[in-house]
């Protein structure tokens, strides 16, 4: 039987119009790796995206990296349901309307029942921090 990160690694390079949340599909990212502990998205930063200077909304980076957490829960722990008991975002830079961004995901620690993982965003370059946030979760049986 195919593993949750065997099937993420067929959707490499096509977008989440077929798979994903229907948050996910609003925003629409290209799963573009599948990693030891963790994944990464790149998204392109629409008009619907931004707050009225034409920068990525905070709200729109937090949902980013709270979706992109989430998919990585469900990538990585197939028999557990992870609820968030605690978010953390620190938001470093901006980053303008038609700008391609990157969420990184990596899991810190997998403890009994709590799981720590940190999600990035960067610029298409990877030269620039747009935000970074760590979000702890509480497993829960299926």
């Amino acid at each position: 039987m195919e593993t949750n990160i065997e099937k993420l690694q067929q959707l490499i390079g096509k977008d989440t119009q077929s798979y994903g949340s229907p948050v996910m599909r609003w925003l629409n990212p290209i799963l573009t790796s599948v990693k030891e502990n963790g994944l990464t998205f790149e998204y392109l930063i629409r008009n619907e995206m931004t707050n009225p200077f034409g920068k990525l909304h905070g709200g729109i980076s937090a949902l980013v990296i709270d979706d992109a957490i989430g998919a990585t829960m469900i990538a990585f722990n197939e028999n557990f349901i992870c609820v968030t008991i605690n978010n953390s975002i620190d938001y470093k830079a901006s980053a303008d309307e038609g700008e391609t961004i990157f969420a990184e995901t990596s899991i810190l620690e997998n403890e009994n029942r709590i799981i720590t993982v940190q999600c990035e965003i960067w610029n298409a370059y990877k030269n620039k921090l747009i935000a970074k946030g760590v979000s702890k979760l509480l497993k829960k049986q299926k």
